[in-house]
């Protein structure tokens, strides 16, 4: 088991030996995320490490978009394969996949439209 994060999703999964299904919040894989490049996202951690097919995934993700949660999914997954196989971290590393992506929305400030935008100057 291993947690994964992005932007404001969590994502709790589990790895257990099988055939390389996905399963997110009980729905299969396909059927969770819309589009093929992003569950192609969520598999590039396999590929890496050349398990595809050698583990099913059992993951419970709350919170964030379906991009935020296939990142918490593909980090989760990473972190796990590492408890799996200690061996696996290296190329876990060199390809990124441990590495939490810190970038999250900057909050609105008082006295601005935006986050960083600044209502119009008018000299006169």
């Amino acid at each position: 088991m291993a947690v994964g994060r992005r932007k404001c999703a969590i994502a709790r999964v589990r790895l257990v030996s099988g055939s390389g299904k996905i399963e997110i919040n009980g729905k299969d894989g396909v059927g969770y995320f819309a589009s093929e490049s992003v569950l192609g996202y969520v598999k590039q951690v396999f590929d890496v490490v050349d398990a595809a097919g050698k583990f099913d995934v059992i993951a419970r993700v709350v919170g964030g978009g379906i991009t935020g949660q296939a990142g918490a999914v593909r980090l989760g997954i990473a972190r796990a394969l590492e408890k799996v196989d200690a061996e696996l971290r290296p190329a876990l590393k060199a390809a990124g996949m441990l590495t939490r992506d810190a970038r999250v929305k900057e909050r609105k400030k008082s006295g601005q439209p935006g986050a960083r935008r600044r209502f119009q100057f008018s000299k006169r």
